[in-house]
């Protein structure tokens, strides 16, 4: 399925090492949740009011990342009464950046951005030059994924740009 392809593809994009070495991004596993976060808010950007097809596609990425996030929890030992707790939990926050983030990337406003990357991704005392230039990626990304032909999209190919700072 396109939303399952289109996942798999954001996260490896959110694994290129120049997020970690060049914009400073730690890498933990905190870190790395975040940086997928960032990705499914592009994908979700690019594919929001495009009709029934990309309205499918946006939900079958979510639920194969949920599905990813629920598997995740399960193999670093959260126990099945614990589960649902953490993943409700880790719902709002998706839902709660996931908005952030697109009505920053919809309206190009990379200070907010910027300041949205620094409290999630990076400490706030550690965000400085990489919370700024992470939101610079992420706008040009927004750009390069609105440009790419919607059809492409909804077969689950995503062109991400190279991830340089």
């Amino acid at each position: 399925m396109a939303g399952e392809a289109l996942y798999a593809g954001l996260v490896a994009q959110a694994r290129q090492p120049a997020l970690y070495t060049d914009f400073g991004v730690a890498d933990r596993i905190d870190a790395r949740f975040e940086l997928y976060v960032l990705h499914l808010s592009l994908l979700l950007t690019r594919l929001k009011g495009h009709g029934e097809a990309a309205a499918e596609t946006s939900q079958t990425l979510f639920d194969a990342f949920v599905g990813a996030l629920d598997d995740s929890l399960r193999e670093l030992g959260v126990g099945d009464l614990s589960v649902a707790k953490k993943m409700r939990k880790l719902g709002e926050a998706v839902y709660g950046r996931t908005v952030g983030y697109q009505n920053a990337l919809q309206a190009g406003d990379g200070e907010a951005l910027a300041g949205l990357i620094g409290r999630a991704i990076f400490a706030e005392d550690e965000a400085g030059q990489g919370a700024n230039r992470l939101a610079a990626y992420a706008l040009s990304t927004h750009e390069a994924l609105a440009a790419q032909p919607l059809a492409e999209l909804l077969r689950g190919q995503a062109a991400w740009p190279e991830v340089t700072p």
